[in-house]
């Protein structure tokens, strides 16, 4: 039985047309990182959903995707382990919220450390 559409946001954002004209325009704007000094990040340290393991999560980054990639890859060689990056947030496996401190501060981030 097909679902009923009570808005177009049922659509998924997307707007069909019958118009033989229509271009669909896809540039996307991609969003340009700001200066590390520019940038405020949380230092939060994360056990849920973790099995008991604990999970340094630095949270706030503002930019494009690649660049989150780059500093994560930077943050996982740092500590020596692994991790993960996406949707503004750098997950490293461990308790390394100190260590990444530091390194981030002598970058130039401006880094809070968020609970315990």
């Amino acid at each position: 039985m097909a679902k009923k559409l009570n808005s177009l946001d049922d659509l998924g954002g997307f707007v069909f047309s019958t118009n033989k004209d229509f271009e669909f325009d896809n540039n996307e704007e991609t969003q340009e990182t700001p200066a590390p000094n520019q940038q405020k990040l949380e230092a939060h340290l994360d056990k849920k959903n973790r099995g008991g393991k604990v999970a340094t999560v630095i949270k706030g980054f503002m930019g494009n995707e690649e660049d989150l990639k780059t500093l994560a890859k930077q943050l996982k060689t740092l500590c020596g382990v692994g991790g993960s990056a996406k949707d503004g947030e750098i997950i490293i496996q461990g308790n390394f919220r100190d260590k990444i401190m530091d390194f981030l501060i002598k970058e130039g981030y401006k880094v809070k450390r968020v609970g315990g």
